[in-house]
């Protein structure tokens, strides 16, 4: 077999080139190696210094090899030994600490803040939910039981009667039961918090029903306690911790239903695609909801066994409700405005 015209002259290019180019890539590479696993201390000043001269020398390599296609191999290898120096040289490397002020700075109220239209929607469901569920109560008791599992209920119906009710509010940290039933309720908090977000890759319908069931089953427990005249002490209860623990869980609908819509909705992008933008940011938000959550299972905690105060109880549900409005939505404008 007879071989193209200009072959030879090709090899002979490719092995010139590589004869007098190699020792500069393997003497990089071998810097790079070791700067990567033992840290850059672990280098001589000359080979720091070396370093950014050796990037640059691989980099022509580069443009060399592809302006005349020596070898699809040497591009590919040169490729690579390039991204690692650009990623070691110029890459921000951060450490724990600074991740970690990173996220709850900046990244974390920036999702929330993305998320804005979702949360507004979530919200509104919450609250449809919510008056719902206390009208059907209110209307046929038998609803209760369909709307909130009796486990769920821990032992109050709309047949409690009123000493029952406020038991549970003003007992503190002296039942037993109590206590493990308000461990169960935070563990199913969490769980309607994953669901929401978990399930809203289909086209955000699981979110949304999600949402407006935990309205719906807020509701039916008010009507409960607002027929005995307790429901301004439920509320009270259930702020020291239900404004964080709620506020999550509309957040985490928020994150689903903006998953379940760029999937219905792509526009010009692939669903794959607008999936993958999406989940950038409700992943955050999931970490931040998360950590909601944890804080406000604190919240119960403590307040359930020292606070019986309807004052104080509104005033932290209060508070903690401002904070996180702040936190998330105004401290970015206070930053702008003083900048």
């Amino acid at each position: 077999m007879t071989l193209p015209a200009g072959t030879d002259a090709v090899r002979q290019s490719l092995a010139s080139f590589r004869q007098e180019r190699e020792t500069d890539w393997k003497a990089f590479e071998a810097l790079l190696a070791r700067a990567e696993k033992r840290a850059p201390r672990a280098l001589s000043e000359d080979e720091l210094l070396a370093l950014p001269l050796l990037y640059r020398s691989a980099l022509s390599s580069l443009s060399v090899a592809r302006a005349t296609s020596l070898d699809s191999a040497l591009i590919a290898y040169l490729e690579a030994l390039s991204l690692r120096g650009y990623f070691y040289l110029y890459g921000a490397r951060r450490g724990l600490r600074q991740r970690v002020g990173d996220f709850f700075l900046r990244d974390w109220p920036g999702a929330i803040r993305d998320l804005w239209r979702e949360t507004w929607v979530s919200v509104t469901l919450t609250v449809v939910g919510a008056i719902a569920g206390y009208w059907l109560v209110a209307s046929d008791k038998r609803w209760f039981d369909a709307i909130i599992a009796p486990s769920l209920a821990g032992g109050r119906n709309p047949d409690s009667s009123a000493e029952v009710l406020r038991s549970v509010l003003y007992d503190g940290g002296s039942s037993h039961f109590l206590s493990g039933f308000a461990a169960y309720l935070f563990t199913h908090n969490t769980q309607v918090a994953i669901l929401a977000f978990a399930l809203g890759f289909a086209f955000a319908v699981p979110s949304v029903l999600i949402i407006l069931m935990n309205g719906c089953m807020l509701g039916a427990l008010f009507q409960v306690y607002a027929a005995k005249g307790l429901g301004f002490e439920l509320g009270g209860w259930l702020s020291i911790h239900g404004t964080t623990e709620l506020f999550a869980i509309t957040l985490a609908g928020a994150a689903g239903m903006r998953i379940g819509t760029r999937i219905a909705f792509p526009g010009e992008l692939t669903r794959m695609a607008a999936a993958a933008q999406a989940g950038r940011v409700t992943a955050t938000a999931m970490v931040g909801v998360m950590v909601m959550l944890l804080f406000a299972g604190l919240l119960e905690g403590i307040g359930r066994q020292t606070i019986t105060s309807d004052a104080t109880r509104y005033a932290i549900g209060g508070g903690m409700l401002a904070l996180w409005i702040a936190y998330f939505y105004l401290f970015r404008m206070v930053r702008h405005g003083h900048g």
